[in-house]
């Protein structure tokens, strides 16, 4: 049942591309930090919206979020975050043409924006652009002070893989990992990679660092680790995972592939 971990990476959706917008401030005249004191009326106004359509969008409430991000553009028409969340609401309704023009506009305000190229990178994965996908992520990934580059790369490699270039998934995938090995998107994609590359030793590895922990656990990890098992010919290994599957996840697909015997679908 090799349809991917779709699941896991739709379960970060909202870290992985949502990026709730920082303060609209504006610079200060010297190096000090900035306070409240250096945002003006017009900018808090917008940053509150923005704030406020960011909770919207994050509690699946596309529309109100739309009406939010609208007032803070009608506010601050040059708010790169405001044309970031835009283009993400928009594709969540399937509007890709503004989506689209959302993405290109905030990135006509700052060519730099780290958030607004991997959010259109990842626009661009979901419509299986690899090239233009790709080259967004790589520019989101050389600006010096972005923070969240685990994140890009974790995406990044999904999408190589989704695009068939296995060898490159794995590298980045194992950059992501190194990154920040605590994410379980990273571990489990990277095990996919990994057992599809026919290392299923190394991909055990990790995918156990996810069923180790009892919160991360679910159909698709066990799923996963059996697949493994049964490449490797642990056959008891195997019946205990699907036990495991029958008895905590009846409803699940993983668990109705174990039992049609799915393991090199």
């Amino acid at each position: 049942m090799r349809r991917g971990l779709a699941p896991w990476l739709a379960g970060l959706a909202l870290g992985l591309t949502v990026l709730l917008p920082g303060p609209l401030h504006a610079q200060a005249p010297s190096s000090d930090p900035i306070t409240s004191s250096d945002e003006t009326e017009v900018q808090r106004r917008a940053r509150l919206r923005l704030e406020l359509a960011a909770a919207y969008f994050a509690e699946g409430q596309y529309a109100t979020a739309l009406d939010e991000v609208k007032q803070a553009l009608a506010v601050r028409p040059d708010a790169v975050p405001a044309h970031n969340l835009r283009g993400l609401i928009y594709a969540a309704l399937g509007d890709a043409p503004r989506a689209s023009e959302s993405f290109e506009r905030a990135l006509a305000l700052d060519p730099h924006d780290a958030d607004s190229l991997h959010n259109y990178g990842y626009f661009r994965c979901q419509r299986a652009q690899w090239a233009e996908a790709d080259a967004l992520f790589e520019r989101a990934l050389a600006q010096p002070a972005y923070r969240q580059r685990a994140r890009t790369l974790l995406v990044q490699g999904v999408c190589a893989r989704q695009a068939g270039d296995l060898p490159r998934a794995q590298d980045l995938l194992q950059q992501a990992f190194d990154l920040d090995a605590g994410q379980p998107a990273s571990a489990m994609n990277l095990a996919e990679v990994l057992l599809r590359r026919g290392e299923p030793e190394r991909a055990r590895f990790y995918v156990k660092r996810v069923n180790d922990r009892a919160e991360l656990r679910n159909a698709e990890s066990l799923w996963l680790l059996a697949r493994i098992e049964h490449r490797l010919g642990r056959t008891a290994e195997v019946a205990t995972l699907g036990q495991q599957l029958r008895s905590r996840y009846p409803e699940a697909r993983e668990t109705a592939a174990f039992e049609r015997g799915a393991f090199d679908e």
